[in-house]
């Protein structure tokens, strides 16, 4: 009935497919993960840029 060769090339298949998916959502995750890191380092670098201007104006006046 089942053929051995088929078995295998199913279970390649298959596994294939698992591959790609798994694959898929770990490079989806590290996007998200990169891409609140880098929001995170925006705003340090506002909050720093906040108080150098607000040090430059206090020295102004």
């Amino acid at each position: 009935m089942f053929n051995v060769g088929d078995m295998i090339y199913q279970v390649i298949v298959l596994a294939l497919i698992v591959l790609f998916v798994v694959s898929f959502t770990l490079f989806i995750r590290r996007l998200l993960l990169n891409q609140q890191a880098k929001n995170h380092q925006l705003n340090e670098i506002e909050k720093k840029m906040d108080k150098i201007i607000e040090l430059m104006d206090f020295k102004k006046q």
